[in-house]
């Protein structure tokens, strides 16, 4: 906790210096030309996803209509290195990701990849989000099967195509193997924490964004995290 605490203090100075670059206006991209099809019942499926801070991350789908929880937690490397501390070092092959949980019948794969590439974060980044550096951050999409890795890409390629931003992406799409939970005191962390300065400046702008430019998407009660949620494969 105590390393949280520190960590939200420095990245508060240097977000106060690079607040222009990282809460960036969000970026207005098409609908996804691939896309899976509504279900046509409620079910369960699940997307895992890393774009920078999962604080962050986790805040903006939690917004996301047809997502039912969001946890913030690591994806990339082993079992045994999943703890904030170590990820922190930026050695451990994780990502700090979040794990989103959604009904196929309200809300397609192909949206919820929208708004991780016109609001959430931004795709063009190597290695970083605004004022964080590092492997850690890393913008990455960990695809379940072959249709969340060809929707992925086709995405990916489309907007690369059409260049809708001044740089390539650079979203990994890795197989995933395993997602572990973050410590409880990362969870629903903008919610408890609005006035922070790290999340005032980075991250509730993204929400104004969602709002303002996918309405359709959007909806003000946000949803938590799952408690119950343990280390997955």
């Amino acid at each position: 906790m105590f390393k949280a605490f520190f960590r939200s203090l420095a990245i508060s100075t240097l977000a106060l210096t690079a607040a222009c670059s990282s809460s960036r206006a969000a970026v207005r991209v098409p609908d996804p030309a691939v896309d899976t099809p509504l279900a046509k019942t409620s079910s369960s499926a699940s997307l895992v996803l890393g774009g920078g801070c999962f604080w962050g991350i986790q805040g903006v789908f939690q917004h996301v209509k047809g997502v039912t929880s969001v946890t913030s937690g690591y994806a990339g490397g082993a079992a045994n290195t999943a703890e904030y501390e170590t990820v922190s070092t930026g050695g451990t092959g994780h990502a700090e990701s979040v794990k989103i949980v959604y009904d196929p019948s309200k809300v397609s794969l192909g949206k919820l990849l929208k708004v991780f590439f016109s609001v959430a974060h931004d795709p063009t980044e190597l290695n970083r989000q605004g004022p964080d550096e590092g492997s850690q951050y890393r913008s990455v999409i960990f695809y379940a099967d072959d249709e969340q890795k060809r929707v992925a890409q086709a995405y990916i390629d489309q907007l690369n195509h059409a260049k809708t931003f001044g740089s390539p992406i650079v979203t990994q799409l890795t197989a995933f193997k395993g997602f572990y939970p973050a410590e409880a005191y990362h969870q629903d962390y903008l919610k408890q924490h609005p006035n922070q300065p790290y999340i005032a400046i980075n991250d509730l702008p993204k929400i104004t964004d969602l709002e303002k430019a996918l309405p359709d998407l959007y909806t003000a009660q946000a949803v938590s995290f799952a408690p119950s949620t343990s280390a997955s494969k």
